[in-house]
């Protein structure tokens, strides 16, 4: 099977290429090439979000008026596509796909007018503050309270889980102002400066290294009430509306395409008793499977955003491509991880000492596969996890 797009989307690509080509610096794309982690990614993330605002394309996906490009779902899929074929640096998704779409939808002007330019132009970081200590899955049982007292909010509470919180400027915090209404009815939607008083952050070490996921404690925080998104207990459904804004997102294959093409080119060059890690039958066998699942999900993914296009948005899609991206995010990186063999153990390059030069001991495609893989078995639990997402395509495809 091959997709083969009208020449005008192949013409755009083309010209999407040449555009990366021209404003991705060399430096950059060597760090990401080299897979630095998470942690020691942030000032990239950033300058590269200020390189594609200065040519109008760092939230291609909003609308026209708050910077967009304008682009046909296809377009955007084309776009997000060649930057991660190009290993350019990923957006601040917190901002730009996550909370963006919610402030231009449902925010206030004052709202808009001050957050947007903050998230478009790249001079801010954003963390999540969903998950709570017992209220992971089931958001809707939240206990974080937001108590209104004269023009400030009053919070206090504890989230979890919430990544990037020790290098954010600012999150977006579901708390609970009504405690007298159906749990779901009493969530409100709140914008928090993160080095407010009475915020504390604490970083949570993880298997692969890093300590990129947070707990973060809130104490009697005081927060403007103008920081309220929308209306004082609409934050389950603005949530609901995040969660489904980017629904092919949920799938990672733009991830999935790149890594599993750096798949075969690590089974080409790694050898096992003198014979290609490529040519091992069990090998190529695990490698074809894997190569025709992700081709469905691209079909699967591509369907989607025709519905888009049209305005007729499949209800249960986002579940069913959280659930086979996931698998198969685990699925590449344990081949790249197998292929590799003990090469696959150097871990990502912070350490301050520079790391030695490419060797065949050492290849440049080591760095980090054994991490991704360690990270990735989380894949099919944030997010929400594969079991609930299970539970919300029965209810919602088969009335369940």
């Amino acid at each position: 099977m091959e997709l083969r797009l009208d020449p005008d989307l192949e013409t755009f690509r083309k010209e999407v290429r040449a555009f990366i080509d021209r404003v991705l610096p060399a430096d950059m794309k060597e760090r990401q090439l080299r897979k630095v982690a998470n942690n020691a990614a942030v000032p990239d993330l950033l300058e590269w979000m200020r390189i594609l605002n200065a040519h109008g394309r760092s939230v291609p996906h909003w609308p026209e008026e708050h910077g967009g490009c304008g682009w046909t779902p296809m377009q955007l899929f084309i776009f997000n596509e060649e930057l991660y074929k190009a290993d350019a640096p990923e957006f601040d998704w917190g901002g730009t796909h996550m909370l963006g779409p919610v402030l231009y939808t449902y925010g206030s002007d004052y709202l808009k007018d001050k957050f947007l330019p903050m998230i478009r132009e790249g001079v801010t970081m954003w963390a999540q503050g969903f998950s709570e200590p017992g209220s992971g899955s089931d958001l809707a049982s939240l206990r974080t309270s937001a108590e209104l007292v004269g023009d400030k909010y009053v919070v206090n509470g504890q989230k979890i889980w919430t990544s990037g919180a020790a290098h954010a400027d600012w999150g977006f915090f579901l708390v609970r102002t009504d405690k007298n209404v159906k749990p779901q009815r009493g969530i409100s939607f709140l914008i928090i400066k993160m080095d407010t008083p009475g915020i504390t952050v604490r970083q949570i070490p993880q298997i692969n290294g890093e300590a990129h996921l947070c707990e973060v404690f809130l104490d009697n925080v005081e927060v403007p009430a103008d920081q309220l998104i929308g209306e004082p207990g609409m934050g389950w459904t603005y949530a609901k509306f995040l969660l489904e804004h980017e629904r092919t997102t949920s799938s990672f294959i733009y991830w999935s395409k790149r890594e599993l093409a750096r798949a075969k080119d690590i089974a080409l060059g790694e050898s096992v008793g003198g014979r290609r890690v490529a040519d091992d039958p069990a090998f190529r066998a695990r490698f074809a499977k894997v190569e025709a699942d992700l081709l469905a999900l691209e079909w699967s993914v591509l369907r989607v955003l025709a519905h888009e296009e049209f305005d007729a948005p499949e209800a249960a899609a986002a579940s069913v491509l959280k659930i086979r991206g996931s698998e198969l995010q685990q699925e590449i990186t344990m081949l790249q991880v197998d292929a590799m063999g003990a090469k696959s153990l150097r871990f990502f390059d912070v350490a301050p000492v520079p790391p030695p030069a490419p060797t065949d001991a050492w290849p440049d495609y080591a760095p980090g596969r054994t991490t991704v893989a360690l990270i990735n078995r989380a894949a099919t639990i944030y997010g929400g996890s594969k079991q609930i997402q299970k539970n919300i395509l029965a209810k919602l495809a088969f009335g369940l």
